[in-house]
């Protein structure tokens, strides 16, 4: 898929291109590769992560990954100092900064780019529209490379009439272990911190994880805690840790290094561990109330433990107000660990969005199709319409269509 991307990059127009792959796939070394492709014509890169923690773990692997080269990428995220942001925004502007990593913090108005060649997007599920869009504006036409384990319902939609090309990395890397996913209620809460307490003592490490409560962080890290203080309770004797949205950078840093390290026997935390968290001894994932979490959200946390070779597994804790709907869903995430399968099924569950607008998700006002159901036919049109262009035979086509008396016999003009 690299030949696919460097190709693209070669033309003379943006790319707009989709590199799936499993969590823990790869991604990044051909988002890399693709990036010093970029920087050696003379172009800025700019890498976007929705996440503080994703975005300082994608800056120290490039760090590592380009130390052997002339490239040094800056780190631009919310909680930096305010002198090192305006630093990076003079080098950015200026073009002396060569390849940026960074949140939301890259899409404000007071950051400017030299010559932005190449936008990065990783984890494209968790922007919006607009912002990406923001992105792109940074620059004049720049390449756009998107990367995700689970495309959003429009990504699919827009793949199938060709707006994105999609690169695919469907092996996995050696030393990843299947997880074993099984779906529990309340009720198994005592047999599930005896399990916990075995795995903690043979040297596993667990991820509990708790959804937004309310929209609210402050009422968000209040309720975290609260759900802290019961694990505790339940598990006593073992280290246990909490971050979340509202955890201080530094804090934030300092748990995740006892956590890494094996310090922490379990950490508390909502979804702000969805992606960026690579702990290779962490073999257990619990998701409590996982109903109120979408299919590619589930699956992402999933990713996060069998990263090592201990056996791994998921825990999804339903609550009690589980609806027959949402157990249906959380029954076809225990039955695959196939991040294509989920989604396809998230697809097929919450439809495509708007093609021309803005909503990432829900029905398009279609009278007859159906995106799912008529996925095949839109490829095969899609793949003739290619054709068709690259043979020159486009301007006919169009001539015909607005001559209805010439399409010939049988087919009703208008």
């Amino acid at each position: 898929m690299l030949g696919e991307i460097v190709a693209d990059l070669q033309r003379p127009y943006p790319m707009a291109r989709l590199l799936q792959g499993d969590v823990g796939s790869g991604k990044t070394i051909v988002a890399t590769l693709a990036a010093l492709v970029a920087l050696a014509s003379g172009h800025q890169v700019a890498l976007l992560a929705p996440t503080e923690l994703l975005a300082q773990q994608h800056h120290l692997t490039l760090m590592r990954l380009l130390q052997a080269t002339a490239y040094r990428p800056d780190l631009l995220i919310g909680s930096l100092p305010a002198a090192e942001k305006q630093r990076v925004r003079i080098r950015l502007a200026d073009g002396t900064a060569h390849l940026v990593v960074g949140t939301h913090a890259l899409i404000e108005d007071t950051v400017l780019f030299g010559r932005l060649g190449l936008a990065i997007i990783d984890e494209q599920h968790r922007f919006g529209v607009a912002q990406r869009q923001a992105l792109l504006e940074k620059g004049e036409a720049p390449h756009l490379l998107v990367m995700t384990a689970t495309p959003i319902p429009r990504s699919l939609a827009l793949s199938l009439y060709g707006d994105l090309e999609v690169s695919v990395l469907d092996e996995m890397p050696p030393g990843r272990s299947p997880v074993r996913t099984v779906v529990r209620d309340d009720a198994s809460r005592p047999r599930l911190a005896d399990f916990l307490r075995q795995e903690i003592r043979g040297g596993g490490q667990t991820y509990w994880v708790f959804p937004l409560i309310e929209e609210s962080d402050k009422i968000s890290a209040r309720a975290i805690a609260s759900h802290a203080r019961a694990v505790r309770q339940a598990l006593s004797g073992v280290r246990v840790e909490v971050v979340h949205g509202r955890t201080p950078a530094a804090e934030r840093e300092a748990v995740m290094s006892a956590f890494s390290s094996g310090d922490v026997g379990v950490l508390c935390a909502t979804t702000v561990i969805e992606v960026g968290v690579d702990v290779p001894n962490a073999s257990v994932m619990v998701i409590e109330n996982a109903e109120r979490f979408g299919l590619a959200q589930l699956h992402q946390l999933r990713g996060r433990v069998g990263r090592g070779r201990r056996r791994s597994f998921c825990v999804l804790l339903a609550g009690k107000d589980c609806s027959p709907e949402a157990r249906r869903r959380l029954d076809f995430l225990v039955a695959t660990g196939d991040g294509f399968r989920i989604a396809e099924e998230d697809f097929r569950l919450r439809g495509p969005g708007e093609f021309t607008g803005l909503r990432q998700w829900g029905r398009p006002e279609f009278r007859v199709a159906s995106l799912w159901q008529h996925r095949r036919e839109l490829e095969a049109a899609r793949t003739l319409a290619a054709a068709t262009a690259q043979r020159g035979e486009l301007e006919a086509v169009a001539a015909a269509v607005h001559c209805p008396g010439e399409l010939g016999p049988g087919v009703p003009a208008g």
